[in-house]
């Protein structure tokens, strides 16, 4: 009876040994697999956008870009730019600001000066603006507006390429170091938090829509003078930038210009001054689309104030999301033609 107990008791302890093994290896298995979960949960931040860091809380610079005819070819620096402003001016050109963050670029250019309107839209990015020179209406709402800027009439981050040809008002250009050297020189703040855009992760698909349309070209028409027109790429998914049916061109990289977003509606404009300066009336709601990926759905862009950040909403109220990618955002004459097909 006592071996029977005692064989019963070794049996016991045993099963009680293998148990435990058999837990600590369940415990084991399962950690493994929350840490092979979190990496593999890390792995799909780390696909995460590649426009920009969504961690970062970096400051950006926005940069008044000439796009007179007689730059193109020569502007460089413009597909680093993660949102690129585009607004006409006297003359019936257009002028672009492209704003940059966390990048670093040893041309960017050529830099022109300020018009008012410009300044709505580096306050909406909480922007540092960088310029040379001034409109007389940009140089009294600079102060007015509290714009943080740095002019290249009166700090000297910028070189003239006069190689190229062109008269000396259209030689400048400037840096990312040149422009935190700027930031260094003034004391403005360096950081900012949010953005003005929401960005997917996941790739938007505007067909799944039901008020979408095809977008394979867009053409916006600023004025007799100019009009820039987006042919979409369905090998590379991007929209690929001309003028007056000029492909536009990067200097340095020799490629031309795409947009992997489009944000276009028209507004009031209307001359100023004797110089033809115009005034645009971009505060309150406008109809316009939002395109990527070969199809547009309409939206409303409303600003309530000139500084405050312009929303984007499809017509059923929802803020848009746009894709991981740059963006251009074309701010186009009322009544002009804009064709989407």
């Amino acid at each position: 009876m006592k071996k029977k107990w005692l064989l019963l008791l070794s049996i016991l302890l045993l099963l009680i040994i293998i148990l435990c093994v058999v837990f600590a290896f369940v415990i084991k298995d399962d950690k493994e697999k929350t840490v092979i979960k979190k990496e593999s949960r890390e792995n799909i931040d780390e696909k995460k956008l590649q426009i920009i860091d969504l961690t970062s809380n970096s400051r950006p610079y926005a940069v008044m870009i000439n796009n007179i005819n007689t730059v193109w070819g020569y502007q460089a620096g413009l597909q680093d730019a993660y949102i690129v402003y585009e607004i006409m001016v006297e003359g019936g050109y257009t002028r672009l600001m492209a704003l940059f963050k966390d990048k670093e670029l040893s041309r960017i250019g050529t830099v022109r000066s300020s018009r008012h309107y410009f300044l709505d839209y580096a306050k909406e990015n909480d922007a540092v603006y960088v310029h040379f020179g001034w409109s007389p209406q940009a140089q009294t709402d600079m102060t007015k507006l509290d714009v943080d800027n740095i002019n290249f009439m009166t700090y000297q981050g910028y070189t003239r390429d006069y190689s190229l040809g062109l008269a000396t008002e259209h030689t400048v250009f400037t840096t990312t170091q040149d422009i935190s050297n700027g930031i260094d020189k003034y004391n403005y703040k360096k950081t900012s938090e949010g953005t003005l855009l929401n960005y997917s992760i996941d790739e938007i698909d505007l067909q799944n829509n039901v008020d979408n349309i095809v977008a394979n070209q867009i053409t916006i028409n600023y004025s007799n003078n100019h009009t820039t027109t987006f042919t979409y790429d369905n090998i590379n998914k991007v929209y690929k930038r001309s003028q007056n049916n000029q492909a536009h061109i990067d200097y340095v990289t020799k490629n031309q210009y795409t947009a992997k977003n489009i944000i276009v509606y028209q507004v009031n404009c209307y001359t100023i001054d004797n110089k033809g300066r115009i005034n645009i009336d971009n505060i309150g709601s406008q109809e316009g689309y939002y395109i990527t990926d070969g199809y547009a759905v309409p939206i409303i862009a409303t600003k309530d104030s000139r500084t405050s950040k312009t929303i984007y909403k499809t017509k059923d109220g929802k803020e848009i999301k746009v894709n991981d990618g740059n963006t251009f955002i074309e701010i186009a004459p009322l009544g002009k033609e804009l064709t989407i097909n």
